[in-house]
């Protein structure tokens, strides 16, 4: 190499060493930005949930610290029976989710299945269109699900997008193990049991996630098959709080604002706790079953 060819080469390499260090520096200065603008509100109702006196404004710590707010959230009957349903039918609807997502999941990789083809065009039909909204709302009147908790535990169970990446991840378990199953004796149910969901631990804890989110922040389909606001859940509730028309009492000396605040704090708390720890599901997830014959 030449003198000159030699300190070109050394000039593009600094030039593609500014150019990354400057995109580093824009890259890194967006994140810090967008970080700021979607903590700020957080901690805001953070703050306001345990300051007792607290009003409108930022702040940045409590000025009259205390925990009124979430006592009074969870010892007023009209916040803590509505959190109750969420827990119940979170609960419940994702695992009945789980369980209709899997065992569906299951019966579609059975290659020797007849109409297997069929059902799974159908399946996939039915995520392009659907019946409506009208005609679903008449489907779950005649079955008497209307203004009952079975409506909106059943209907959002039925997923088959969860169940369609159920079978995809249950199809990268390798053939060879579902034969040696069946030459041990294993029956279908014993091999789903046993092989198949042994194999799928990060498949169940993405897919139940996503079910458990669901179901937590369930708004429309109360709004639409719940009339009695006894069967309202955490969200609905809140909604009412955020519109000023159903605010309760505030007890322990905290105010409305602080009562306010700790009810949309504990509405996001809890999946924002468990994210951070399941979030290595995630990545699992994409490869579960990926064990090589």
């Amino acid at each position: 190499m030449t003198p000159t060819t030699a300190r070109k080469s050394a000039g593009t390499a600094r030039k593609r060493n500014r150019a990354v260090s400057f995109f580093h520096y824009v890259n890194g200065s967006a994140f810090v930005l967008l970080s700021l603008l979607i903590l700020i509100p957080l901690w805001k109702v953070l703050v306001d949930s345990l300051d007792l006196k607290t009003g409108y404004g930022m702040k940045l710590w409590p000025e009259t610290f205390g925990l009124a707010g979430y006592l009074s959230v969870f010892t007023n009957k009209s916040l803590y029976n509505p959190l109750l349903i969420s827990v119940l039918t979170t609960s419940a609807g994702a695992l009945l989710g789980l369980t209709l997502s899997t065992l569906g999941a299951y019966v579609l990789i059975q290659r020797d299945m007849p109409g297997r083809g069929l059902f799974s065009a159908l399946l996939l039909f039915t995520m392009i269109f659907t019946g409506g909204m009208i005609p679903t709302y008449i489907v779950m009147k005649q079955l008497g699900f209307v203004n009952t908790l079975w409506s909106v535990i059943l209907y959002p169970a039925i997923d088959v997008y969860n169940l369609v990446l159920m079978r995809n991840f249950f199809e990268g378990i390798p053939a060879s193990l579902f034969e040696s199953s069946t030459l041990d004796g294993c029956s279908p149910m014993q091999t789903f049991l046993r092989i198949v969901l042994p194999l799928s631990k990060a498949a169940l804890a993405s897919i139940g996630l996503m079910f458990a989110v669901t179901y937590w922040n369930d708004y429309t389909n109360y709004q639409l098959y719940i009339v009695n606001e006894n069967y309202y859940n955490f969200q609905m509730k809140l909604r009412t709080i955020m519109m000023a028309s159903g605010l309760p009492h505030a007890n322990f000396g905290a105010s409305e604002n602080t009562v306010r605040s700790a009810a949309v704090v504990i509405a996001i708390l809890p999946f924002m706790l468990l994210y951070p720890f399941l979030q290595k599901y995630f990545v699992t997830g994409i490869s579960v079953g990926s064990v090589k014959e």
